[in-house]
């Protein structure tokens, strides 16, 4: 167990391309559902019609997840921006 002490700061979160990381997975779990789709009845007999629609929910909150760091990308290159220029003296 740590003790208090010896606990650190936490690292700098990384940033990479996290809107196409998250677009790339939406994709993903879409396509999951859209491959699944024809086998629902095969899936529906054996009591696991729960993929296909875990596929479905997983694009839904996929888009949400999309507007969400495309928002978010775009208040950090605003701040950016707003951190470059000069400060009006008036």
């Amino acid at each position: 167990m740590w003790k208090k002490s010896e606990l650190r700061e936490a690292p700098a979160p990384l940033e990479g391309p996290v809107v196409g990381t998250v677009t790339g997975g939406t994709i993903i779990w879409f396509v999951l559902f859209l491959g699944q789709l024809p086998f629902y009845g095969w899936f529906a007999d054996r009591g696991h019609a729960w993929w296909v629609w875990t596929c479905l929910a997983g694009g839904g909150l996929g888009l949400v997840g999309i507007w969400y760091v495309r928002a978010r990308d775009a208040a950090i290159k605003r701040d950016a921006a707003a951190s470059e220029r000069p400060a009006d003296h008036a």
